[in-house]
């Protein structure tokens, strides 16, 4: 009754072939995820939200960024667009916006939540500036406001 061992060869081509592609994922989000990042933006976000995890400056999970919203802290919130149900999430894009804060949707929850250093799926980051890497968020944050709302 001991447990057998995989080789680490086996294991990596095992999760390798999970990736799902950028269709796969688009195919999975929500009617409401609008402005929806495009798969290099997603990229970038990602990126951006790796380095500012490893500096700790996100905020993670729905309270939290709702929390800091109402204080007036300024970043990028960058919210994932396969999260049911809805309404867990739904009033943070209204409220980006009566702040004027940039935010877009990304097609996985699961990928944003290990961009961030977690394993556990993450539905809303904000990223918020840093000298770090300011030349990373500045990208972002140009592309990001530049999506077209919807009304």
């Amino acid at each position: 009754m001991t447990k057998i061992k995989k080789e680490k060869g086996v294991a990596e081509e095992e999760t390798g072939g999970t990736e799902k592609s950028y269709q796969e994922l688009i195919a999975n989000v929500n009617p409401i995820a609008q402005p929806l990042a495009s798969r290099k933006l997603s990229k970038k976000l990602y990126k951006c939200v790796k380095k500012a995890s490893k500096l700790k400056q996100i905020r993670r999970g729905v309270k939290e960024v709702q929390k800091f919203i109402n204080k007036g802290e300024k970043g990028i919130v960058v919210l994932a667009g396969d999260t049911l149900p809805i309404d867990v999430y739904c009033h943070l894009p209204i409220m980006c916006e009566d702040r004027s804060l940039p935010y877009a949707y990304i097609p996985s929850k699961v990928d944003l939540g290990s961009s961030a250093g977690s394993k556990r799926p993450t539905c809303v980051i904000m990223i918020k500036p840093h000298d770090e890497y300011k030349e990373s968020y500045d990208e972002c944050l140009e592309e990001v406001s530049a999506l077209p709302k919807v009304c």
